[in-house]
């Protein structure tokens, strides 16, 4: 069992930024966030490799340009810094560790994000932290 914990989330005008952090018990591979927005389907994010050098990225569509995952040196720390958020930004966030995020299938479960929670595949989620964009 990985322990995770995800914070940083907050309340933000429209164009604002945040940084939420994500650090767990270990990390041995792939590291995700995913958001639930109310009314809508889980999303993942973004995610980030565990390679040491030239870590592999992916971010969905709607965020491209404005968010960005990275590590810190020691590996112990996971960053989604985000920036220009829009209303449309608004849900809570999670960070999940060692996910198969690299199935594009997984990466939008028709359901909501706390019913993922046990399912190997989706990784270990951590409570999840609010983000609230406001116009």
């Amino acid at each position: 069992e990985v322990e995770v914990v995800d914070s940083g989330g907050g309340s933000v005008q429209t164009g604002g930024s945040l940084r939420l952090s994500c650090t767990a018990s270990k990390f041995n591979g792939m590291v995700g966030w995913y958001r639930q927005i109310p009314g809508k389907d889980c999303e993942l994010v973004s995610y980030i490799s565990g390679d040491t050098s030239d870590a592999t990225t992916y971010y969905v569509d709607s965020v491209k340009g404005r968010f960005t995952i990275s590590r810190d040196s020691k590996k112990t720390e996971i960053y989604l810094d985000m920036k220009s958020l829009q209303p449309h930004d608004t849900g809570v966030y999670y960070c999940a560790v060692d996910g198969m995020f690299w199935i594009a299938g997984l990466r939008s479960p028709p359901r909501p994000c706390r019913d993922l929670v046990g399912d190997p595949r989706y990784g270990y989620f951590g409570q999840g932290t609010q983000v609230t964009v406001s116009s």
